[in-house]
This record gives structure tokens, sequence and C-alpha cells, in this order.
């Protein structure tokens, strides 16, 4: 929305409001302190003909890569989210390795109070959609009985195919 108070200029998305939302409907939720890693790649594949009359290959795509996406928490007991990450890294996993659709949403809170937004992601909000991604390596809290830190624990996840919004 523009701000009418600035002359209609708009203002970017502060990054400190996110939702992060794990299956279907978002079923599974934990509350992230920081997300990061969400990033796309390229191959490029240079490739030159024998006959070509110029001696610069031409450069064209090879296959999209997407790097792992790591999600920081305070530690937590969400029970649903934690039994997704022990199916994915326990030794005893079974069969397949659950994967789910993750999803990002960055809030804009301009629009309204912290305290309203819902707990889905909403269709015209930004959101990073991860698809089949699955936990890759968990990492839990440091320990230290002389701070008074909160206790985080990390959680990294690969996926398949990133949605990057508009």
């Amino acid at each position: 929305m523009p701000d009418t108070a600035n002359g209609g200029l708009y203002y970017p998305l502060t990054k400190m409001n996110f939702i992060v939302s794990i299956g279907e409907g978002g079923g599974d939720m934990a509350a992230f302190n920081e997300v990061t890693g969400i990033e796309s790649t390229v191959d490029v594949i240079e490739f030159r003909q024998g006959n070509s009359h110029s001696l610069a290959p031409v450069k064209i795509q090879g296959l999209v890569k997407h790097g792992n996406v790591t999600l920081r928490m305070g530690y937590v007991r969400n029970q649903e989210f934690k039994n997704w990450i022990i199916q994915c890294v326990s030794e005893h996993r079974g069969a397949a390795t659950p994967r789910k659709n993750v999803s990002i949403e960055l809030i804009d809170i301009s629009e309204g109070s912290p305290d309203s937004v819902e707990s889905t992601p909403s269709a015209d909000g930004v959101v990073w959609v991860l698809s089949n991604a699955w936990v890759t390596k968990y990492n839990g809290a440091d320990l230290n009985a002389s701070t008074s830190e909160v206790a985080i624990e990390s959680v990294e996840l690969a996926y398949e195919e990133l949605t990057i919004p508009n």
C-alpha cells in the first residue's frame, strides 16, 4: 500500500517479521528467529562448435541448483515439528525420508498489528516456497551454565524446488 504521508512512496519490508509453515496448510509450525540460505543458482555450460568463427564459447543454461536453508529457533517443545526432524535424521528412519513443503512468508506489519497475523501464508504476501524439503542437518543448543542466553537450535533443510515471490 502506498504511504500517503510520504508522497505515495513504497517502503521496503523489514526482515524481522516472518512466518515459517511446514507441511500442507501450515500444519506443523515452530517459531524461528532466523532463516538463512534461500538461494538458487544456474550452472553455466560453455560450448563451442569446432567450425565456429568465434574463438569465444557460447554460454547456455544448465541445471538449477538450490542451497540448503538453515532455520534457527529457540528450543521449544513443538512435537509435530520435532517428530519430523527425528524422522529425517534418525538412523532408524524406515522407508523414505518424509518430505514436506515449507513456506517462508515475509510479513508487512504496516498493514496491521503483528498479533493479527494469521498462521498460514496469505495469497498476496511475499512467500518463498521450498518444495519437497527434508531435514539434512540438526544442531542442538550449545549448553553453558555460566551464561543467561536462550537455547538456540538449528535445522538445515535440503529442497528440490524454490518458488520465488514477485
